[in-house]
């Protein structure tokens, strides 16, 4: 029941707090922006507003609110408007990842607490000129990042327009991507011998499968069906401060089923039976230690390797680029190659429409008698049981 007074009422709720109202000079009902734990409380904010509206410097409470997060907002620094700007995104653990790298890294030593509405064009070309050019991929995303920050703040009007653009004069390079040679046949094949015995297996379905790394690393024995001689990827991990993040491939293709090469089957047994955790949802290549094998040691034993086989510039990505290879060589449709793959944009995606049934299926038994006749002295090993320890 609401409490009489002189100036406004004080109504107890259900859930025991206190709400309090007056009625303002517009002849309009207010309530307190929030409840109270006690009646005194609210008496006291009563009393505040009373005083307000007898000084004649009385606003509403909402109008009062609405200006006092605008106040703040103008206030926000850098570094304050672009986490509030990461928290309103829906985005993937490796993208949040590497945007607050580049905040961290790149944007925050020379702008994070500069005033959002302060920000000119004079500091943003002083901290381009101030970044490392010799890191030219790291100093363009810096900047396209920050461009995005400040368009949102100009959507919001919190800024009259972006100040994130330099001279037309000014070229933004970035290295030229690094061009990726597959490995050969022999080469893969001995890359996989000198691994250790674990981690054998790992080589050579990221190779004949096509997997990314975050997709190699979370296959569990729920997604190998030796009997169909498939294998299901529909996770990928990825490494973020303080552990690991599970979630679903890279793109919407990448969930997908695959054909395994049948020359890998009986390997891939054998390390089922000697390697991969226990259980339906145990990890087929656990780091020693349980749990998921950092992609960092893996790259270490993944490098000697290489190096053994005369390919020290081979790194784990390679292994994909290699798949891809290999799959071409053996007969596959570019549609067939990429549905194979999981990578594509959205255009790409009508192009999975028109792969054949049985078509990876087919693509797979291909790849195997690939490697089968393309083994020289030495190399009749990626079904067995060799392997660097």
């Amino acid at each position: 029941m609401a409490r009489r007074r002189s100036f406004g009422s004080i109504r107890r709720l259900p859930s025991k707090r206190y709400q309090a109202s007056y009625i303002g000079p517009d002849l309009v009902r207010h309530s307190a922006p929030m409840t109270f734990t006690a009646a005194g409380d609210a008496e006291a904010w009563l009393n505040a507003e009373r005083g307000l509206v007898e000084t004649d410097h009385w606003r509403s409470p909402a109008a009062r609110s609405t200006e006092a997060a605008r106040q703040a907002a103008q206030n926000l620094t850098v570094d304050e408007f672009a986490a509030q700007w990461l928290a309103d995104l829906g985005l993937r653990a490796t993208t949040r990842r590497d945007y607050e790298s580049l905040l961290r890294n790149h944007i925050s030593p020379g702008l994070g607490s500069t005033p959002v509405r302060s920000l000119t064009k004079l500091d943003v070309r002083r901290w381009w000129r101030e970044m490392d050019p010799n890191k030219p991929r790291a100093r363009s995303k810096a900047f396209q990042l920050l461009h995005n920050i400040m368009g949102d703040a100009l959507e919001q009007e919190l800024i009259e327009v972006n100040p994130v653009t330099l001279p037309r004069r000014t070229k933004i390079r970035t290295k030229r991507a690094k061009q990726i040679d597959a490995l050969t046949l022999e080469q893969l094949n001995t890359t996989a011998d000198h691994m250790p015995e674990r981690l054998r297996m790992a080589v050579l379905l990221a190779t004949y499968c096509d997997l990314r790394y975050g997709e190699l690393s979370e296959l569990r024995r729920r997604d190998v069906d030796l009997a169909a001689g498939t294998l299901k990827v529909s996770r990928g991990v990825v490494k973020v401060p303080g552990g690991y993040v599970v979630g679903e491939p890279k793109t919407d293709a990448g969930v997908r089923t695959v054909h395994i090469p049948p020359h890998l089957l009986p390997a891939l047994r054998r390390h089922l039976d000697q390697h991969a955790d226990s259980g339906s949802d145990g990890l087929l290549f656990p780091a020693p230690n349980g749990g998921h094998l950092h992609s960092s040691s893996f790259a270490r034993s993944f490098a000697k390797a290489a190096a053994a086989a005369g390919r020290p510039d081979a790194t784990p990505h390679t292994l994909r680029h290699t798949g891809v290879s290999f799959s071409h060589k053996a007969g596959a449709t570019f549609a067939e190659n990429r549905a194979r793959a999981g990578h594509t944009s959205e255009a790409m995606t009508l192009l999975y429409t028109h792969t054949l049934d049985g078509a990876d299926k087919a693509l797979a038994e291909a790849l195997s008698r690939m490697a089968e006749e393309g083994r020289g002295p030495g190399e009749g090993t990626v079904g067995g049981t060799g392997g660097a320890r």
